[in-house]
């Protein structure tokens, strides 16, 4: 008996709703997702197994380079501006708009107060120029991170801090740092660092 072959069909599989699905999934992810603006300075965190997670906002951040610079910077575009305000009335310096909008959206300062109005006026190419020996003083006759914390507070009173050190930067200068927080009644403030894996029991 002679066998019967069944005729082979081929299957079309229409693709349409899953290219409208990663199109979907595209758009959705280039409106929602936020980039994270520049840093003025680049740090290599220490590691350490604590897994403590930062808030997602009102954060101070002190970052100090490795060859010991300190830079200041609030999360809040709002807070920035409140800031300026009081600098503006505390040194009686004036800014143009221009300048205000870019205090507005610089992630970090690293600038003296007597700088900070030529270094708003600056192009971006000077401006990184600039960040490569700006710092912002600590010393104790003339600690300004100690008015921009101050400043900072004011603004924001939930404000958290956090010190963001690289790990070959100078032990002294952190100690600066911590003192002049103390100064401030400051006596919790977190230390970044990278997540090193746990230790096996």
């Amino acid at each position: 008996m002679a066998k019967f072959k069944a005729k082979k069909h081929n299957i079309a599989i229409d693709m349409t709703p899953m290219v409208d699905l990663a199109f979907l999934l595209i758009t959705f992810f280039m409106l929602t997702v936020k980039f994270r603006a520049p840093e003025a300075v680049e740090v290599d965190l220490p590691s350490s197994i604590a897994d403590t997670p930062l808030p997602a906002q009102d954060i101070l951040v002190i970052s100090v380079s490795r060859d010991g610079r300190i830079f200041f910077g609030v999360d809040s575009k709002h807070v920035r501006l409140s800031i300026l305000e009081k600098v503006k009335e505390r040194y009686g310096y004036e800014f143009s708009p221009e300048e205000v909008r870019l205090f507005s959206l610089l992630p970090e300062i690293g600038v003296p107060f007597e700088q900070l109005k030529s270094y708003l006026s600056y192009g971006e190419a000077e401006r990184k120029i600039i960040d490569k020996t700006a710092s912002i003083p600590v010393d104790s006759a003339n600690n300004q991170l100690k008015q921009w914390i101050l400043f900072a507070r004011y603004s924001n009173p939930k404000i958290r801090i956090a010190i963001r050190a690289d790990e070959e930067a100078p032990y002294p200068v952190i100690a600066r740092i911590i003192e002049t927080l103390k100064e401030q009644k400051v006596h919790r403030f977190n230390l970044i660092t990278t997540l090193e894996a746990q230790p096996k029991s």
